[in-house]
């Protein structure tokens, strides 16, 4: 390993270097492809140089523990040196674990409404509102691309957009089962009901990552509606696209233009697609599946939102601290839990890392 960090740290300050050069400087392309490059292995070969300069502090703590007088405060030194060579050891083993691709891209979500008729739409509904207020926290841009109401306001599905840096990955651990357990609003006894919504996530695909013939698909183009059928568009501007292949249907209905809505509409169809065959590939290495914190499919039951006891309570955490505050994470505060799924995943990655 330390090896190929002597390269790594070697090849940053040669990056470092040739960004300073008047020819690079000039050449617009040149010096955006090469900060790419080096903002890519910057957090390994920086850590790795912190590294090896608290392994220096280390030696030179040691030398002068020969010295009665100064012994004792070299001595502390070297602890102290020591223990942020541990520290930075595993913070490298950390950068080093294999990266998702797809984790800089653009997430696409969708929220369906499960058991529980009105109450599980409302919980839908509510499910959208807390990824919204998510990603205003985060700076993300939100687009509605599919929205089918109920008559109180509920949600029966929903398709949309996150764009911003980091969106992907950190909401991928949100695909699941989500369950809500509460008095709905249509419920005069005050007895608890327990509903449910499934979330899918998917990374936003482009043309590049995933080639989509359209001999496969038939565009149709029907008007607007909303809820309960009434009609929101006099223009025929909604478009369902359907992959002939395997009767997949996509429909966007957001845009007035009928030219974004398809474009849209082929966005979501190409990642969904892309996402089917990402789920063949990883079911035929079910580890690498569980090192995701579960499998994502829409029948696992991956977190329950328990008003009456105000908890949230995520189940693929493993220990006592599986439980939230469910205001602050209805409300958008899902970092806490995001962060906590993510230290688990490096955890697990690790320990196979160690174990290989």
């Amino acid at each position: 390993m330390f090896e190929n960090l002597d390269a790594l740290k070697k090849q940053y300050e040669e990056l470092q270097q040739r960004l300073e050069q008047p020819e690079v400087y000039s050449d617009a392309a040149a010096y955006s492809r090469f900060q790419k490059e080096l903002k890519e292995i910057a957090p390994v070969a920086e850590a790795y140089g912190e590294y090896l300069a608290a392994g220096e502090a280390m030696a030179s703590a040691l030398e002068l523990t020969e010295d009665p007088e100064l012994a004792d405060l070299a001595k502390e030194e070297y602890a102290s040196a020591r223990q942020k060579k541990e520290e930075l050891e595993r913070t490298i083993q950390m950068l080093l674990l294999p990266k998702d691709p797809n984790d800089g891209k653009n997430v696409i979500m969708e929220i369906r409404s499960g058991v529980g008729g009105e109450e599980s739409a409302l919980f839908a509904s509510d499910l959208y509102r807390m990824y919204a207020m998510y990603a205003e926290m985060h700076g993300w841009k939100v687009e509605i691309a599919n929205l089918s109401e109920t008559e109180l306001g509920g949600i029966k599905e929903i398709d949309f957009v996150l764009e911003g840096e980091g969106a992907y990955s950190r909401l991928k651990y949100e695909a699941g089962g989500h369950r809500v357990q509460r008095v709905p609003v249509t419920e005069s006894g005050g007895r608890i009901h327990t509903s449910a919504a499934t979330v899918a996530v998917m990374p936003e695909i482009d043309e590049v990552d995933f080639k989509l013939d359209l001999n496969d698909v038939r565009i149709d183009v029907f008007r607007s509606s909303g809820a309960g059928g009434q009609k929101v568009n006099k223009t025929s501007s909604a478009i369902r696209v359907t992959y002939l292949p395997t009767g997949l249907v996509v429909e966007c209905q957001d845009e007035r233009s009928q030219y974004k809505n398809k474009d849209r509409a082929l966005q979501i169809l190409r990642s969904k697609l892309y996402e089917q065959e990402q789920a063949k590939q990883d079911a035929a290495i079910s580890a690498e599946r569980k090192s995701q914190i579960g499998s994502g499919d829409r029948s696992d039951r991956i977190r329950t939102y328990n008003f009456p006891q105000n908890r949230v309570t995520d189940h693929r955490l493993i220990g006592e601290n599986k439980n939230f505050n469910l205001q602050q994470v209805i409300d958008g505060n899902l970092d806490e839990i995001i962060d906590a799924l993510i230290a688990q995943d490096q955890a697990e990655k690790l320990r196979a890392q160690a174990e290989a």
